[in-house]
């Protein structure tokens, strides 16, 4: 099941200070998405934060990419800058996608970031997103393509064309509000009957305040 993953720098201080760092920590990504079973389908690398969403192979292949990369990007990144410490804010936040409904949703939301942030106009603007793979057909190693992407039409071309379109239509305020809610509380971003089936499986609430089941810690 699609997951939307949120990762900020500690005191969301800057994980990136040069291009070639977002580079390290694409290949970086690249590799630990490969060896622990994660398909990568939308990204954006901020200054101080990055946002993925992956589907994971096995129960456990999100917290083990999550992990390398504590490791292996900071590890290679303080090597280079011949700096010590960690680099990111404790634990990563994580919620789970309604496929069917909410994941074009959450890869505009993502690929957005850098237009709400106003760094850019357009997210085309911005090289640090899978924007130019999943709505211009640039090649891009590390982003493998959702089925429900796949379904906007046939042809690489046309599919293109209809995902650009989706971007004619800002997400809306109360949009913005859920992907942000949720993702931060590490609950799940999808419809009613998708959340009720959610609580059920995972025992917990899944919706901000609400009361009754315990919540269980977000992995």
């Amino acid at each position: 099941m699609p997951q939307h993953v949120l990762a900020r720098g500690v005191d969301r201080q800057e994980v990136f200070f040069k291009r070639k760092d977002r580079e390290l920590y694409m290949t970086s990504l690249g590799e630990a998405a490969e060896k622990h079973g994660c398909a990568v389908h939308a990204y954006v690398l901020m200054t101080n934060h990055i946002h993925l969403l992956m589907t994971p192979q096995q129960e456990n292949s999100i917290p083990l990419v999550m992990q390398a990369m504590g490791r292996l990007y900071v590890q290679r990144l303080n090597k280079l800058y011949e700096r010590t410490g960690t680099l990111w804010e404790g634990r990563y936040k994580a919620s789970l996608v309604q496929d069917s409904r909410y994941l074009l949703t959450c890869q505009r939301y993502i690929e957005l970031n850098p237009v709400r942030a106003g760094i850019v106009k357009v997210p085309a603007g911005y090289p640090w997103s899978s924007f130019a793979c999943n709505a211009l057909g640039k090649r891009d190693s590390l982003v493998t393509p959702h089925p429900i992407y796949q379904q906007l039409d046939d042809g690489p071309a046309s599919r293109q064309r209809a995902y650009r379109k989706l971007f004619s239509d800002i997400l809306s305020p109360r949009e913005l509000s859920e992907m942000r809610q949720t993702t931060n509380a590490c609950l799940v971003i999808g419809d009613n009957d998708f959340k009720d089936r959610m609580e059920n499986v995972l025992g917990r609430s899944v919706r901000p305040g609400k009361s009754g089941r315990p919540r269980k810690t977000c992995s």
